[in-house]
């Protein structure tokens, strides 16, 4: 089959003619853990799964109808997924809720989407569905447990009259809470953006594809379980908590499985260089490897440049690496690098830079010079590069928004006419009535090589997620009542080359004399951990009536990031992260000491194994509980940059500000270190180190640890 589109037009079209041609071919395969392969789901299974799941809700009269689809990490979620088109039913991912977390984001999405159905499988919907009880908004959803769904209910299945315009999923934009965009992607604008990746990526039927980028984000869904189901080859899934706790599984499993694609933002790369060590990198081989991509958020060279050297011996080479660009909006890609072509770098005046114009420097080594990494060439369609207040196509050498025009933008904003009408059908002035997307990129050509270099829109990204402004401000405001309404600012500030947030919010006139900086801080770090899964950087506090605004009272965001940079917000209290108020090489020296300690307590334990267990089922050793306790001080320490001696071990972990990227980590070294399973859920469900201690103490036992 060379060309895909001539034979379908929709996903139905395209995942029927797979289960009668290639039947028994294996389209999926879950590690659970990342290691271990505990599911897979071939063509003719995942066509019947989706039939019965849809037979189902056909009975329940769903056609047309917005199904929310809340799953663990599985397989499942792509059954539901394909059951809810077979039944022309809009598919709705959402991030399936942690224990604890409170149920915002999931609430507005129900609400703007007006979804009346909700799938799932039987064990999340017990920990979910009380919970949603009491909130209106959750009232009228249908549950369903899909795998309680007979699969001979695939025999009555109706296949509906189904065109390939016809809608196929909602793509809410990640981080959406008080305000959330739902991108309405059609069967075509997959179709195509798939077509699209495959030119880019030259994909066949025989290429080999691993991903762990989670299935309710756009790069997850259409790169990771839609293209290859579109050329019809085999993937390989693994949970994104599982790499993020160990970032070794992702680059195992390339090597074990001698994977051709695979990728993920530019912080994936950054970890696997800090992670891996050397002695685990002489087990891999990765010289199958010919597309490792990268887009998602800003590319940095010298991110590749780390991993390219760090991985060399492992086979590994520079031109593997395959930036890209896109967004949800455009369903996923819209340019990206020609294969096995080394990332194109070029090296620009800084000072020209910050004024939107491109003079190129030879000498990359020119202090004035900065490096800009390019996200390939365009890709089947039109690319303008536009000045954003004239609307007229920028001059060449000139920095401007990025425009697209192509079959796989989207057909706008769900309930949103306003805003798809400004965003996805703008026009040049005076034009000839084209129109285009309008993408708040900001970006220039050079030698037909799309150049991303930063945002219009005030859309915070770090680590590949995109983060509301006005969601986390309205966070800030509720967090204490020393903090004026509608007066604060969030914007991102790069430090070492990674995006950090930073709060910027007045005080109330009434607080001013009495106003507990340590306080005020510790509220709003807890409140956008818990709220946003976030790790502030800075936070500023400022006087009354001192921030800047537009004329007509709006916050100035760019200029509030300008005036903390340069240092003139008029401040009552600030705190920030000191990087250099800690020595990282003392803690490190604290932490291998621990190490040392533990395995003492384990060498007593093995000499008298039979006693100590016997006093283990009596009770907690308080010296196992305080090693563990020192460890998780330590550790925490460490990753919120901070003495030791401030960490509290009956605190909560959320009032440290702890970002969910951080605990998911720690829990994959701390699992390591004692050599126990442990779920990436435990900093939520234990809340402080001393209760954490406790649990780990009785559940590990400390049975063979492992020092690494």
């Amino acid at each position: 089959m060379n060309d895909t589109r001539l034979e379908i037009s929709t996903l139905v079209d395209l995942l029927s003619m797979r289960a009668q041609n290639q039947s028994d071919l294996t389209a999926y395969t879950f590690l659970q853990d990342g290691e271990t392969e505990s599911l897979h789901l071939s063509y003719k299974e995942l066509d019947r799964q989706a039939r019965a799941i849809a037979s189902k809700l056909q009975s329940m009269s769903a056609a047309g109808c917005r199904a929310l689809l809340v799953y663990p990490p599985g397989l499942e979620f792509i059954a539901a997924f394909f059951g809810c088109l077979y039944a022309s039913v809009v598919a709705v991912p959402a991030y399936p809720p942690r224990p604890n977390q409170n149920l915002s984001r999931l609430q507005a999405i129900v609400s703007d989407a007006q979804a009346t159905f909700a799938l799932t499988n039987t064990a999340m919907l017990g920990l979910i569905k009380s919970r949603c009880e009491d909130n209106p908004e959750f009232g009228t959803l249908q549950w369903l447990a899909t795998d309680n769904i007979a699969l001979d209910l695939a025999f009555d299945w109706q296949k509906p009259d189904l065109s390939s315009h016809e809608l196929a999923f909602l793509q809410y934009t990640s981080g959406s809470t008080g305000t959330p965009k739902g991108v309405m992607v059609s069967h075509s604008n997959i179709l195509h953006n798939c077509e699209l990746i495959k030119k880019s990526f030259a994909h066949e039927p025989s290429s080999r594809v691993i991903s762990w980028l989670p299935p309710y984000h756009d790069m997850g869904l259409i790169g990771g379980i839609l293209e290859p189901l579109y050329i019809g080859s085999t993937m390989t899934l693994m949970p994104a908590v599982a790499f993020i706790q160990k970032p070794l599984r992702w680059l195992k499993a390339i090597s074990r499985y001698q994977a051709m694609t695979s990728g993920g933002p530019n912080f994936a790369y950054d970890l696997c260089s800090r992670k891996i060590t050397e002695e685990e990198r002489s087990e891999l081989d990765l010289s199958s490897w010919e597309i490792a991509f990268t887009g998602a958020e800003p590319i940095r060279p010298e991110t590749l440049e780390l991993f390219a050297r760090t991985f060399a011996d492992c086979g590994f080479r520079p031109e593997a690496f395959h930036p890209c660009y896109g967004m949800a909006e455009t369903t996923l890609i819209v340019s990206g690098s020609k294969k096995l072509a080394s990332p194109v770098v070029r090296y620009v005046s800084r000072a020209a830079f910050e004024q939107n114009q491109v003079v190129m420097i030879d000498n990359n080594q020119e202090v004035t010079a900065r490096a800009v990494v390019g996200c390939g060439e365009c890709l089947e369609q039109e690319i303008l590069i536009v000045e954003p207040e004239s609307l007229t196509p920028c001059l060449e050498n000139s920095i401007g928004e990025i425009w697209v025009s192509n079959p796989s933008v989207a057909g706008g904003y769900w309930n949103q006419q306003d805003l798809t009408q400004k965003t996805f059908y703008a026009q040049l002035y005076n034009a000839d009535g084209r129109h285009f997307l309008r993408t708040g990129d900001l970006g220039f050509l050079h030698e037909g090589e799309l150049f991303v270099t930063g945002r219009i829109k005030d859309v915070i990204i770090i680590r590949g997620q995109n983060h509301y402004p006005q969601d986390i401000e309205l966070t800030v405001s509720y967090s204490h009542p020393a903090l004026r309404p509608n007066c604060g600012a969030a914007f991102s500030f790069e430090v070492d080359g990674v995006e950090k947030l930073v709060i910027v919010t007045e005080v109330e006139r009434s607080y001013l004399q009495k106003l507990d900086v340590t306080e005020v801080v510790t509220r709003i770090r807890q409140e956008i951990s818990q709220q946003h899964q976030l790790q502030v950087y800075a936070v500023v506090l400022l006087k009354t009536a001192s921030i800047p605004k537009t004329s007509s009272g709006k916050i100035q965001r760019y200029a509030c990031r300008l005036a903390f940079i340069n240092g003139n917000l008029n401040v009552v209290g600030e705190w920030t992260t000191d990087f250099q108020e800690i020595n990282l090489l003392e803690l490190e020296e604290e932490i291998e000491s621990i190490t040392v300690q533990l395995q003492n307590a384990v060498k007593q334990q093995q000499l008298s194994e039979h006693n100590q267990h016997e006093a283990n089922q009596k009770s907690p050793n308080p010296a196992t509980q305080k090693v563990i306790i020192a460890w998780l001080v330590s550790n925490l320490a460490k990753y919120l940059k901070v003495s030791p001696d401030v960490i509290n071990v009956t605190q909560a972990f959320a009032s440290y500000g702890l970002d969910s990227s951080v605990a998911v980590t720690m829990t994959g070294e701390l699992a390591q270190w004692l050599d126990c399973d442990l779920e990436p859920t435990l900093f939520w469900e234990y809340p402080n180190i001393k209760v954490l201690a406790q649990y780990l103490e009785a559940e590990c036992n400390l049975l063979k640890p492992q020092y690494k």
